[in-house]
């Protein structure tokens, strides 16, 4: 059973110690209250997770202590005890919203089950509740049939069933959330919650509340205890989207939170132990951001225990036809593609990656009236940022031989043009080493070997 807060509400002091004594015994953090009265103050001031409640007492009996924390709004499962000749009672007050009751005289199985049981089924109604708002998100698959994919996804498999953090890297709409979904579902984690969090998209002052949750009170606006996003995901995966926008100060905390496994919720000073496998995710260089002062180093070390690196969609050209088939099948069309159309997709560069090519689709799609889309459905900025295609369209008649080298030894031919996609790759990422290989579809230490077998080839004297 997971620890939790227990608070003990019993008006006589050997049944609390014995109480205190067995679930102390079963790994809980006990708080004890005399009667309902003292049980409220303990309750604004300290998070509990349960409360096991007496129903006869002075000052504020069991029945008076539930209907008190329901008009504050406090929403804590509660498990009353009751003697066998006031059933009718424990049915009043599982009629107020008590979620289970015991009879006395019991032993301490009966109580450990009665508290798993409660537990467990409020901890359902946070997950189906989480779930419940997810379920408005399209629902999307990780595609991948080029080389460049397979090998995201073997490196998928292989983390996956680890407990190591994993920090993704990739332009804008390359799928890092997919991505960071397949890890959670490779792991022994996947019957858990997945939970998201784009930390770009939150206010610089709710991040903190967000992330590890308040008490009621904590701050302005504070009516009620919140869950955060990483007690949500105990037992399961966290993705933190965008990690370079976090403000420095949330890094710090988060960088605590990661060295320490436990969290504070705002306005408490409980520890909260976690469970949660952590998966990051930038569209930057993450060393650069560093370097720029936008993610701290040490939290980027903690994060990049696994670094998994996304290819751009024009570096997995191949996939094109399978991805416009599947976004289609999301909009319910069944669809083909003339063939100049298809040519001009596969020639572009799609800066904005497998995203940008979605908007492109429904586009087409909705000026589309059949089921094949034609040049004219696509938008007029892609076809004339095709250069490449018009150039090959304009030559595709001229003789094989024309523009061909007066050598045609094949070893040097291939190196000449090895040579020119590597200088073309990095003029496209602004010699970005890392994502240059991706763009080419080799490691980055095999480019740093053809750069550096390039120079030695230019030198004065080599052969």
């Amino acid at each position: 059973m997971t620890p939790a807060s227990i608070l003990i509400v019993d008006d006589e002091a050997h049944m609390r110690r014995v109480l205190e004594i067995m679930l102390r015994q079963l790994g809980h953090q006990v708080h004890t209250a005399a009667d309902g009265q003292h049980a409220m103050s303990v309750l604004e001031q300290t998070d509990i997770d349960l409360v096991l409640t007496d129903l006869r007492m002075p000052v504020l009996d069991g029945i008076g202590l539930m209907k008190a924390m329901t008009e504050l709004g406090l929403r804590v499962p509660t498990i009353v005890m009751t003697a066998q000749g006031s059933v009718e009672t424990a049915v009043q007050a599982m009629k107020l919203g008590a979620h289970d009751y015991l009879l006395r005289p019991f032993d301490v199985e009966v109580l450990e089950l009665a508290i798993e049981r409660v537990l467990s089924r409020e901890q359902m109604r946070i997950e189906n509740k989480f779930l419940r708002e997810q379920v408005t998100r399209p629902s999307e698959d990780f595609f991948g049939r080029s080389a460049a994919m397979r090998d995201v996804f073997e490196q998928i498999r292989q983390v996956g069933p680890t407990r190591a953090a994993v920090l993704i890297t990739g332009e804008t709409g390359t799928g890092k959330e997919l991505a960071a979904r397949a890890v959670h579902r490779a792991s022994d984690r996947a019957a858990n919650l997945f939970v998201p969090i784009n930390c770009a998209a939150l206010p610089a002052e709710m991040v903190e509340a967000e992330l590890f949750g308040h008490d009621k009170g904590a701050f302005t606006g504070a009516l009620k205890d919140r869950v955060g996003k990483f007690e949500l995901a105990s037992k399961g995966s966290i993705f933190l989207d965008e990690i370079t926008e976090m403000p420095m100060a949330a890094q710090s905390k988060l960088l605590r939170v990661l060295q320490e496994g436990t969290i504070e919720r705002l306005g408490s000073n409980q520890s909260i132990v976690l469970d949660v496998r952590v998966i990051a995710a930038c569209n930057c260089d993450p060393r650069e951001a560093v370097r720029n002062g936008r993610l701290r180093e040490d939290l980027y070390y903690r994060l990049n225990v696994f670094s998994l690196m996304l290819p751009p969609l024009r570096a997995r050209i191949d996939d094109l036809l399978g991805l416009l088939e599947q976004l289609a099948r999301r909009q319910g069309r069944r669809i083909a593609v003339a063939a100049d159309a298809l040519q001009c997709l596969q020639a572009y560069d799609w800066p904005g990656n497998v995203r940008e090519l979605d908007n492109v689709i429904q586009r087409a799609l909705v000026l589309c009236p059949g089921d094949v889309i034609e040049m004219r459905h696509l938008p007029a900025d892609l076809r004339e940022a095709t250069p490449r295609l018009a150039s090959a369209l304009a030559n595709a008649d001229a003789p094989m031989a024309a523009g061909l080298p007066e050598s045609l030894e094949l070893p040097d031919a291939v190196a000449r043009l090895e040579d020119r996609l590597i200088v073309e790759a990095l003029r496209r990422t602004g010699d970005n080493k890392r994502r240059a290989a991706a763009l080419l579809g080799v490691s980055e230490r095999t480019l740093w070997y053809k750069l550096g077998r390039s120079k030695d080839d230019a030198a004065p004297g080599s052969n």
